[in-house]
C-alpha cells in the first residue's frame, strides 16, 4: 500500500540527516524517501544503511530517490525516479517485481508515460515554488492537479497520485478534494515533526 503521508529526507550531512529521519520516525511518518543529494558515495550508503535499520525498526517504508544500485544494495523497499533518471524498466530487472516504483511527472503527458512503464505510484508537481529542488518544473497549482487529473479519470487512470513541492499545512484540505491519493513535504517536517499527527487526520479524513 503507498502511504498518503511521504517524508523526503533533508539534511546536508550524515548526522542531519539521520537526526531529520529519526525525529520524523518518532512522530509517526511510516514512508521515508532517503534523498541525500550532496553526500558522497560513502556518506549517502551509510546514511542509507542507518536509515533502513530504523525504518526496520519502526515498521516503516524506505524508499531511495534515484539510486537504484543503492536502493538493491541496502536492500530498500524501492526507488524514486527522476525523467532523467534510469528507465522505470531498467530499474523493474535490477529489482524485480515486489520493490515499489515510484515516478516524477509534470504534465499529464508524463503521467501516461509513467502508467505506461507501469509505475507503482506518480509523485506529481511542484504544487507551488520550493528551494528544496534545483532546476524545478513548471508550477501546477491547485488547478494544475485538478485538470491532470480530471484527464485521469476521463482515461481511467487510478495510479495514486502524490502531490509534492511546497506544500504547506492549509494546503492539505484543498489539495485531497481534487482526487490525491497523498502529499510529499520535506521542509515542512523537518521544521516542525510533531505537525504529522495534524497532516495523518487530513490526509486519511475520508478513510
Amino acid at each position: 500500500m503507498i502511504s498518503k503521508l511521504h517524508y523526503i529526507s533533508q539534511g546536508n550531512t550524515i548526522d542531519e540527516q539521520l537526526n531529520n529521519i529519526q525525529q520524523t520516525l518518532d512522530s509517526g511518518c511510516n514512508w521515508i524517501q532517503l534523498r541525500f543529494k550532496n553526500g558522497n558515495t560513502k556518506e549517502v550508503l551509510t546514511v542509507a544503511e542507518k536509515t533502513k535499520h530504523l525504518c526496520e525498526q519502526y515498521k516503516a517504508t524506505l524508499i531511495i530517490n534515484d539510486k537504484v544500485d543503492l536502493a538493491s544494495q541496502v536492500n530498500a523497499d524501492g526507488v524514486h525516479l527522476g525523467l532523467d533518471d534510469m528507465s522505470i524498466k531498467e530499474a523493474r530487472i535490477i529489482l524485480g517485481s515486489q520493490k515499489i516504483i515510484g515516478g516524477t511527472a509534470n504534465t499529464f503527458e508524463h503521467v501516461l508515460q509513467r502508467v505506461n512503464e507501469e509505475c507503482d505510484y506518480i509523485g506529481l508537481g511542484p504544487f507551488r515554488f520550493t528551494t528544496t529542488k534545483e532546476k524545478l518544473s513548471p508550477i501546477l497549482g491547485l488547478e494544475g492537479y485538478q485538470t491532470i487529473l480530471n484527464q485521469m479519470k476521463k482515461n481511467n487512470i487510478s495510479t495514486p497520485l502524490i502531490a509534492i513541492g511546497g506544500i504547506q499545512l492549509e494546503d492539505i484540505t484543498l489539495l485531497i478534494e481534487t482526487g490525491i491519493h497523498g502529499i510529499a513535504v520535506s521542509s515542512l517536517l523537518t521544521q516542525n515533526p510533531t505537525v504529522i499527527t495534524t497532516l495523518n487526520e487530513k490526509l486519511y479524513v475520508n478513510i
